[in-house]
C-alpha cells in the first residue's frame, strides 16, 4: 500500500487508534469525525480543570487525537452533539438505534460533500458509513468497514434471551422498530466493501451467520497504548477480592451476573461496576445493595479503577472485541470473561473463559482467584507480558497488512452497494 487513507469514525473510537497508526505510517490523508478537542472550540476546555467540568466534559477533554496534525482533522461537532442531547433527553434502545441511523447519514452526507483529497483508500465503520462506502468506491477508492460489535440481528436475538432469563431487567429492553433499518444497513455496508474488519471470530461469525461472505471477513484484534499499565502494581495478599467490572451497565454486558456473583460472595469479594447506567431506579437501588456502583468515568480517568482492582470481570453476552479486556490485561490483571466478549485472554493463562450466562462458572473462577495468590500474581505477571502482543504497534502491523490486501481486492471486486 503506497496510497492515503480517509478515516471516517464517529466518536473516539479506541482513542482515535486507526488514524493515528495511520498517521504514523504517513498514510493518513483525513480523519472526519464529530467532536474532537483538538479543534474548534472544544480545545479550551483544556485550560479548564477537570474537577470543575461536568463528566459529559471531561470524556469530552480527553477526545484529543495525539499526533494528528489539525490541518487532517475535519470535525462536524453538530452531528454529535445533537445525536448526544437526543440520547440524553430520551435515553432508551429505540432513540439509540434510531439516532444511530440519523447521525451515520447524516454524517456520510457531510463526508462525501467534503470528499477524500488524494487518498486511494477509505476506512469506516459499520451503521455510519454507508453513504461515504458508496462515493468512494465510485470515485475509485478500495474500501474497509470495520464492524466493531457482533451484527445487530445477532445481538438482539441474543439480548431477547438474555431479558427471558431475567425478568426483572426486562423492562429497560424496549421494542425498536429501527433494529431491522439498522441490521440492513449494516448489510448493506458489507455488500459495498472490499474488506469487512472483525476484531474477534465471534463477530466473523455472526457476519457470515447474517449473509456477509466469508471470503471478505479478516478476524483483526485490536490494540491499545501503554497508558493502561499501572506502574509498580503490588499483590494483594489479604482483604476481599476487589472485582472490576467496566462498561455500560445492562443485559449486554452481562451486569445480572456480576449482581449476581457479588451477591453469592459477599463475604470473600467486593465488587465495583463502572459505567454508564440507564436503569430503571429499582434496579439501581438493588444493584448499589450489592456492589459498588460508581456511573461513568472518562477514559483518562479510567486508570484508578484498574489499580484499585485484583481481577477484572467481564460477562458479556455480546461485543466485537472489548477494549476494556484489554486494558485490564494490559493493567495486570487476570480477567474472566466468555467467548462472546471478543477477547484475547487466554484460558488458564492469563484469566478464564467461562461459557456465556453460567454464573456457577464465574463463582467458581472468583473464588479460585481470591484463594489461590501465587496464581492471581502469575496471572496478573502474564497478563502484562502477553499485552504487548497487543500494542498498537502490533495492531498497526496487522491493520496495515490487511489494508494492502484491502487495495489488491479492490481490483478484482465490482461495486454493489445498495440502501
Amino acid at each position: 500500500m503506497s496510497g492515503t487513507v480517509v478515516v471516517s469514525q464517529l466518536g473516539a473510537r479506541m482513542h482515535y487508534a486507526v488514524p493515528r497508526i495511520l498517521n504514523r505510517a504517513g498514510r493518513l490523508e483525513r480523519l472526519y469525525t464529530d467532536v474532537c478537542a483538538a479543534k474548534g472550540w472544544p480545545r479550551v476546555l483544556d485550560f479548564a480543570p477537570p474537577s470543575t467540568l461536568p463528566p459529559v466534559m471531561r470524556r469530552l477533554r480527553g477526545r484529543v487525537p495525539d499526533g494528528i496534525p489539525a490541518d487532517k482533522i475535519y470535525c462536524f461537532e453538530s452531528v454529535g452533539f445533537s445525536s448526544v442531547l437526543r440520547r440524553m433527553l430520551v435515553p432508551t434502545q429505540e432513540m439509540d438505534t434510531r439516532t444511530g441511523l440519523e447521525a451515520g447519514s447524516a454524517f456520510s452526507r457531510r463526508v462525501v460533500r467534503c470528499g477524500f483529497g488524494n487518498a486511494e483508500g477509505f476506512y469506516g465503520i459499520s451503521g455510519e458509513c454507508l453513504e461515504q462506502l458508496e462515493a468512494a468506491a465510485g470515485n475509485g477508492l478500495w474500501t474497509v468497514v470495520e464492524q466493531m460489535i457482533a451484527p445487530r440481528e445477532m445481538a438482539d436475538d441474543l439480548i431477547s434471551s438474555e431479558a427471558e432469563r431475567h425478568p426483572d431487567w426486562r423492562e429497560a429492553l424496549r421494542p425498536d422498530r429501527y433494529a431491522a433499518a439498522f441490521a440492513a444497513r449494516e448489510k448493506a455496508e458489507w455488500a459495498g466493501a472490499d474488506v469487512v474488519i472483525c476484531p474477534s471470530e465471534f463477530v466473523r461469525q455472526g457476519v457470515l451467520q447474517a449473509g456477509g461472505l466469508a471470503e471478505r471477513c479478516v478476524v483483526v484484534p485490536y490494540g491499545i497504548d501503554a497508558r493502561f499499565r499501572v506502574p509498580n502494581r503490588t499483590f494483594r495478599r489479604s482483604g476481599p477480592l476487589r472485582v472490576l467490572t467496566v462498561g455500560a451497565v445492562g443485559l449486554r454486558k452481562g451486569s445480572p451476573y456480576v449482581l449476581q456473583a457479588a451477591r453469592r460472595l459477599r463475604k470473600a469479594a467486593e465488587f465495583r461496576l463502572v459505567g454508564v447506567v440507564t436503569l430503571p431506579d429499582h434496579l439501581q437501588v438493588t444493584l448499589r445493595e450489592a456492589l459498588d456502583l460508581t456511573g461513568p468515568t472518562p477514559r483518562g480517568e479510567i486508570l484508578r479503577h484498574y489499580a484499585w482492582a485484583d481481577v477484572f470481570l467481564l460477562p458479556s453476552v455480546c461485543e466485537g472485541s472489548a477494549t476494556v479486556t484489554y486494558e485490564a490485561l494490559a493493567a495486570g490483571l487476570p480477567v474472566i470473561t466468555t467467548p462472546n466478549a471478543g477477547s484475547v485472554v487466554r484460558d488458564g493463562i492469563d484469566g478464564f473463559v467461562v461459557p456465556a450466562g453460567d454464573i456457577d462458572a464465574i463463582c467458581e473462577k472468583l473464588l479460585l482467584l481470591s484463594g489461590d495468590n501465587d496464581l492471581r500474581e502469575r496471572m496478573s505477571l502474564a497478563a502484562q507480558t502477553g499485552a504487548a502482543d497487543h500494542d498498537l504497534d502490533a495492531y498497526g502491523r496487522r491493520l496495515l497488512s490487511v489494508f494492502e490486501s484491502s487495495h489488491i481486492r479492490a481490483a478484482d471486486k465490482p461495486v454493489a452497494i445498495s440502501a
